[in-house]
């Protein structure tokens, strides 16, 4: 089978079920596993990751305001691939590209391939889309094993975390300017953990939140998870921000119980890796349970 990735995640999930061979096309993001990198990249953004978070955030709004996408499909590429699975998302259209962005580029097909698109908002979804790509593929064994192996994890932190001696109140944030919480699978990890979250809303998107607003919730642990950042860039972001007044006292601050995390591994893709989201999040918040980090480098107290 000839397949096209136009998801991170969905990369993630063909190579985790045996299918990289299969993988001819990828986004400019797709670098796991690292090989993934090498396939010919069929999407470039309209907005330059480089940028600070500000100027992503108004390029993003100025050009969704105009109604148009913020993502490019190679449509050239992607028709001389002739793939008979394109997989796509319909969840997130600032994250990833999605099947309106591919409209165009079908119109060059003389045979239609399918469409896959991913939507998940919960843990259970992305375990359920891992099935969704095998069936898709013909390796329904491979992914229905993977997504157990998931569930299986996730479950386990969540059986041990049940006994810690407190859940602490959680804020994630997965912007800085301005301020967004994590939504969708989020909160779920969040509790999965043995944490409260106390801003994020159980599997509805992510949302604009004020200083005030972040005060008021006292969170006692901070995780900062931007979309599409590694831990040091999330790090170097929170400590070039100018804080706003009043956040900077907050007792979270003060003790360095700020965590920055490697979102674009662990926490933005909806993929196999999550499940080792939740298990650094356990290590973060109760690390006599959980002493071992569970993830090199993916996790680092400010």
């Amino acid at each position: 089978m000839r397949i096209c990735s136009l998801l991170p995640s969905a990369t993630e999930i063909l190579y985790a079920i045996g299918l990289g061979d299969s993988v001819l096309g990828v986004t400019h993001e797709c670098d796991f596993p690292p090989e993934a990198a090498g396939k010919p990249a069929l999407i470039r953004p309209r907005v330059d990751p480089q940028d600070s978070p500000a100027e992503v955030d108004r390029r993003v709004s100025e050009i969704i305001a105009r109604g148009e996408s913020i993502y490019v499909v190679d449509a050239e590429m992607l028709s001389n691939l002739s793939p008979d699975l394109i997989v796509t998302q319909d969840l997130c259209h600032v994250c990833a590209a999605s099947p309106d962005d591919l409209a165009a580029a079908l119109t060059r097909f003389e045979k239609q391939p399918q469409v896959l698109s991913l939507t998940p908002r919960s843990l259970a979804d992305v375990w359920e889309d891992i099935r969704r790509v095998g069936r898709a593929t013909g390796h329904m064994r491979e992914a229905d094993e993977l997504a157990e192996r998931c569930a299986d994890k996730v479950a386990r932190i969540a059986a041990t975390a049940a006994h810690a001696p407190a859940r602490p109140r959680v804020l994630c944030l997965e912007w800085l300017d301005p301020f967004y919480v994590g939504g969708h699978w989020i909160p779920e990890m969040v509790s999965m953990a043995g944490g409260e979250d106390v801003l994020g809303r159980v599997h509805q998107p992510s949302y604009k939140v004020t200083p005030e607003q972040i005060v008021i919730a006292r969170p006692e642990v901070i995780v900062l998870m931007q979309c599409g950042y590694g831990v040091a860039r999330a790090a170097e972001e929170f400590n070039a921000a100018s804080l706003p007044a009043g956040f900077a006292e907050l007792p979270v601050v003060c003790e360095h119980r700020v965590f920055a995390v490697d979102a674009n591994s662990y926490f933005s893709r909806p993929g196999p890796r999550l499940a080792d989201g939740v298990a650094l999040l356990a290590h973060a918040f109760h690390p006599d349970v959980f002493p071992d980090a569970p993830c090199a480098n993916a996790l680092l107290s400010i």
